[in-house]
């Protein structure tokens, strides 16, 4: 019999028919008739929020459940770092805070020998979950009972001595001891002396806070932030249009993820976010009104403001700001505030600059704080 002859173009055409037909019969939904392909539309969009939400639960499982059962068991605590020089400073308890972004004064409280001048030097280390400066204060008040010192000076970087204002009105007016001194480093009392960029990035860090769930405690999220707040380290701006440059990007991921996400000393999200909002609902001006007068026959601490000669040293404070309205407050005449200025240190920088700090606070400081309480228990006295 006689082989029959199909143009190749017939064929390929019989066989793609076929497997349209088939992929037709046995796709989902293919027994629809009426309102089949509208159906079928409606199916797939059933989809996507069944595999967003299986994605979401992966997210809440591997990334925020852990970070969560850590942060539950967190406290805040003082640790012991020195003991005073001299006997002098028995009666005496040095408490150091530090500022937006770090958890634990132990390593800045180290790097400040000088303070042991004042007395036995202790580190406040936040709890991770959030700042409760009630807390804090009731701490510090129930170690000092417990040693029988009477004395307290709060030494607050940054942030920290927004904190600091608020935990020295407490001890100063509803406790039993005695607030010798407080001193700040670079501290801004209100927003407004936080510079405009630095006010804008934790703004937006406010932002990214407020709009995901679990975003306290998410370090996929923190990583994303952290590096975005770092940019001008792996943008080429200088090309157009703007590039990436991938070694420095791929440098500053791992310095993020060192520094702040594998890091259990760093503070996490949700403390960051109570640090500037301590600063943006300040109360350190009226603190520091309460700490300007006498409080149940306690007499006047004095204050220590610790900032650079040239104020855009620092690029994050405006300490000129805080200086006036320390001057309005607990300066002027009769005032017991004293400014020290520094040449060569930047934004609270006492590890980066520990020999001009030691200088200063041995020099200028310790002397300033044992003439203030000397005038004020002579001026007790009858």
């Amino acid at each position: 019999m006689p082989m029959q002859y199909r143009h190749p173009s017939t064929v390929a055409d019989h066989d793609d028919a076929r497997r349209r037909a088939r992929l037709s019969g046995t796709r989902a939904g293919h027994r629809w008739r009426a309102l089949g392909r509208t159906r079928r539309v409606l199916l797939r969009l059933t989809l996507v929020p069944i595999v967003l939400l299986v994605l979401f639960a992966q997210y809440l499982r591997y990334d925020i459940a852990p970070e969560q059962a850590r942060l539950a068991r967190t406290d805040p605590a003082v640790l012991p770092i020195a003991s005073p020089v001299n006997q002098d400073g028995r009666d005496t308890a040095v408490f150091d805070l530090v500022g937006l972004g770090a958890l634990d004064a132990s390593d800045t409280a180290r790097a400040l020998p000088s303070l042991r001048n004042l007395g036995s030097v202790w580190a406040v280390r936040y709890d991770n979950t959030g700042i409760d400066t009630k807390v804090i204060s009731d701490l510090i008040i129930r170690v000092t009972e417990a040693a029988n010192i009477h004395n307290v000076v709060l030494v607050g970087h940054s942030m920290g001595g927004v904190l600091a204002l608020e935990i020295a009105k407490h001890i100063h007016t509803r406790s039993t001891r005695t607030l010798a001194a407080v001193i700040l480093d670079c501290t801004p009392v209100n927003l407004a002396a936080v510079r405009p960029e630095s006010r804008d990035r934790g703004e937006d860090l406010l932002r990214w806070f407020g709009w995901f769930p679990g975003v306290r405690e998410s370090r996929v999220l923190r990583l994303l932030a952290e590096t975005y707040s770092r940019h001008d380290q792996f943008i080429d701006t200088r090309s157009s249009p703007p590039g990436v440059r991938a070694a420095q990007l791929q440098r500053t991921i791992a310095d993020v993820l060192r520094q702040k996400i594998f890091n259990t000393d760093a503070a996490s999200n949700g403390l960051i976010e109570d640090q500037f909002k301590a600063i943006v609902a300040s109360g350190a001006v009226d603190d520091l009104r309460a700490l300007a007068k006498p409080a149940d026959r306690k007499p006047r601490p004095a204050v220590v403001f610790i900032r650079p000669h040239d104020p855009y040293r620092d690029p994050i404070v405006d300490d000129a700001y805080t200086h006036r309205v320390l001057i309005d407050t607990v300066g002027g005449v009769g005032g017991t505030l004293m400014v020290t200025l520094t040449r060569t240190t930047g934004h609270a920088d006492p590890r980066q600059r520990p020999r001009e700090y030691n200088t200063v606070i041995a020099q200028q400081v310790v002397p300033f704080v044992a003439l203030v309480r000397s005038e004020q228990t002579g001026a007790a006295q009858p």
